[in-house]
């Protein structure tokens, strides 16, 4: 979250879930109707880092889709986080799965 904020951006935490276990959700905002949604991928285990997935087969997607999915993992995983980040650019800066 800091690294958005540094970078211009803006991020909050929407949901926090367990501290333990629970997994991590970012909702990429650009502040015009569209949206991306990236769900956990498969952690690098050699770096230690956190990789993700765009969870939609589109680049940008309308906000209400990002709010259904992210309904329906919430009910299937009551455990896990959700960080919204606000960015007119749509830089996310996170480490892609493939990418």
């Amino acid at each position: 979250m800091r690294t958005v904020e540094v970078g211009g951006g803006f991020a909050t935490l929407r949901r926090r879930g367990a501290a333990e276990a629970g997994a991590v959700f970012v909702v990429l905002d650009r502040l015009d109707g569209r949206c991306a949604l990236f769900a956990p991928g498969p952690s690098d285990e050699a770096l230690g880092e956190r990789r993700f997935l765009r969870a939609h087969k589109a680049e940008w997607v309308d906000s209400a889709e990002v709010s259904a999915r992210l309904e329906r993992e919430v009910k299937r995983d009551p455990d896990l986080w959700i960080v919204d980040v606000e960015r007119r650019d749509g830089i996310h800066g996170l480490d892609l799965v493939g990418a």
